[in-house]
């Protein structure tokens, strides 16, 4: 029986090699020139960036953990999290929740006020269920927390309003903070929010594309790039994908590509299913990687609700994970922006974002002169993050019905169309193996 796996991102790589090692007979097919996927790092005048925006590795699941830190070996180097949010040109720290005692002292008594009269309300069952994200963070949080942080920036990062987003992904994700957690940190007693964070590793070398390769490396042999899929039939049992100049034929198929990729490859897609695909919402990613001389502020990321301050919404520092990230004397900075095509950010020149992040980040006294900047690049990513919009259960339901009939299996952040980070996908690649025959 032999499987071809599209897609040569982090989650085809890791289904390849747990096949392989199960003996199973597998073939790799990805679109690039090079595998990686989001996972892709870019090293050039001697700055390494991840060009799929930030990468770390953390994880609450200790099987996919030991299994990252394992593939790479002495190729890693541990970090204690040090992560602020920009607000009101204060660096608050992170979780917010957890930073509420930095705050002015008019915006510390609006959050832990609104705070307690949502808890109050919610034990005398006068807050009514939520029905999106936004009213799920009012609820949880308080108006204040939830205005002052929580809804501008993830409007900002979801680029989507979220009163039109669904609440069922955020359990889990977003950790309802203890209410003894929300007091120490308001009166300033030091508390800790996700701390399956606070402790985080990076490979020493090679930027994150070293975990994907180390990953990789068993089955290099396998792995076929260049090969973008444009077709895949059934015939006589058997599956042939083609490129439109290559067939490969295979007993089954493993799709770790978008479904917005995937569907125009299969015939006779009916209305309804495409439909579903085409109502599917996601967002595209916009990486700027600015290169200095000099040093950068001892920060592992930084957020940024504040529209005035910049489009970004996230800024990391990739030379404080891995010295090898800059060369001696520089440091370096990744900012993201998520957008949409057809948006302001999708039309402006590379040159444009650059110039907009920079004046941006020395606003925010990130950078001290534009003259410190040595190295900009801008790095775009069509499919970055899986929007969770109110009709998603519904259209994403349809369209992996499909493909099971179909006999395609669904693995992977956009193949699954779910928000999964690096050990979400590994995780999803090993269970699949588990149950897969």
């Amino acid at each position: 029986m032999k499987s071809a796996i599209l897609g040569g991102g982090l989650t085809g790589v890791t289904l390849a090699r747990l096949l392989q090692e199960r003996g199973d007979d597998v073939v790799v097919l990805e679109r690039e020139a090079r595998i990686g996927g989001l996972c892709r790092s870019r090293t050039d005048a001697g700055f390494t960036f991840d060009i799929g925006g930030s990468h770390i590795i953390f994880s609450r699941d200790a099987e996919v953990l030991s299994f990252m830190c394992g593939v790479l070996g002495e190729n890693i180097g541990r970090r204690t999290r040090n992560t602020k949010i920009l607000y009101k040109g204060r660096f608050i720290k992170y979780p917010f929740e957890n930073g509420l005692a930095d705050l002015p002292k008019d915006d510390l008594f609006f959050c832990i006020s609104e705070f307690v009269k949502t808890l109050i309300a919610a034990e005398k069952g006068e807050i009514p269920p939520p029905e999106n994200f936004a009213e799920w963070i009012g609820a949880t949080f308080g108006k204040g927390i939830a205005e002052c942080y929580m809804l501008p920036y993830n409007e900002k990062i979801w680029n989507y309003p979220p009163e039109r987003m669904s609440l069922h992904w955020v359990e889990g994700r977003i950790p309802r903070p203890p209410v003894e957690d929300i007091i120490k940190s308001a009166i300033g007693i030091e508390t800790e929010g996700y701390t399956h964070q606070s402790v985080f590793s990076y490979p020493a070398r090679g930027g994150i594309e070293a975990l994907v390769a180390a990953i990789a490396s068993p089955v290099t042999p396998l792995v076929r790039t260049g090969f973008s899929v444009r077709s895949i039939r059934e015939e006589d049992g058997r599956f042939l994908v083609s490129d439109g100049s290559k067939t490969v034929e295979a007993d089954r198929i493993i799709s770790t590509i978008p479904l917005q990729a995937l569907l125009p490859c299969l015939e006779d897609v009916p209305e309804e299913v495409q439909a579903a695909c085409n109502a599917l919402r996601y967002n595209s990613l916009c990486s700027i990687c600015i290169g200095l001389a000099g040093s950068v502020p001892d920060l592992s990321w930084l957020y940024i609700p504040e529209i005035r301050i910049g489009q970004f919404n996230r800024v990391s520092f990739p030379s404080n994970y891995s010295t090898a990230a800059a060369p001696d004397g520089h440091a370096s900075i990744l900012a993201e922006i998520t957008f949409n095509e057809g948006d302001a950010v999708s039309q402006m020149p590379d040159d444009d974002l650059v110039a907009h992040t920079v004046a941006g980040l020395r606003e925010a006294g990130i950078i001290r002169d534009a003259e410190d900047v040595v190295f900009t690049s801008v790095e775009r990513q069509q499919y970055a993050y899986v929007v969770y919009d109110l009709d998603y259960e519904k259209n994403v339901e349809i369209v992996r019905a499909f493909c099971c009939d179909r006999g395609i299996a669904l693995v992977g952040r956009f193949s699954e169309f779910e928000y999964l980070n690096m050990d979400g996908c590994i995780r999803s690649a090993m269970d699949f193996v588990r149950t897969y025959r």
